[in-house]
């Protein structure tokens, strides 16, 4: 039996949840460990619990490291810019849309928070969507927001749970 290609996640997703609570649809686990100088940002390796991901972490040449591997704002860029495309993908879908070259780039800045002295991260989204006109664009990129869940954790937040276990 030959191998199905890839194929990209039914329209489904789209469907509206009418819960209680929040239902988890899917779930990881990734850990940072030290590295070299026992500093997970300058020197980390980042494990995920089913082995799929397994990077080092390097501190960007622009804050003073080697820049030889990648870093957290790569990493929340490249998820923040997966997530919106496959959102974008999925309204597009639903609207008949062409979609093949569609492209989605996001720019995460790390900086100096005036508010209280340490830092934050500033995100900007840059959609491609060639062939659509501009107004169609337009309101498919604003009903991607409001359904994208990285749009929602930048905007509102998450829901955040520290804990020390041993």
């Amino acid at each position: 039996m030959a191998k199905q290609g890839l194929q990209p996640p039914p329209l489904s997703l789209l469907d509206q949840y009418r819960g209680r609570g929040f239902h988890p649809l899917y779930t990881t686990t990734v850990t940072v460990t030290g590295g070299e100088t026992g500093h997970g940002r300058a020197s980390g390796v980042a494990r995920s619990d089913d082995g799929n991901l397994d990077i080092h972490l390097r501190l960007p040449a622009a804050l003073g490291g080697p820049g030889d591997g990648t870093n957290p704002e790569q990493l929340f860029a490249a998820g923040y810019a997966a997530c919106f495309h496959g959102a974008l993908h999925l309204l597009a879908r639903r609207a008949g849309l062409p979609v093949d070259d569609f492209s989605v780039a996001v720019e995460v800045a790390f900086g100096r928070d005036p508010v209280d002295g340490a830092y934050a991260l500033a995100a900007k989204v840059r959609v491609r969507m060639p062939g659509v006109a501009r107004p169609l664009a337009e309101e498919l990129v604003r009903n991607t927001e409001r359904f994208c869940p990285y749009v929602k954790m930048a905007g509102q937040g998450i829901a955040s749970i520290v804990a020390v276990v041993d």
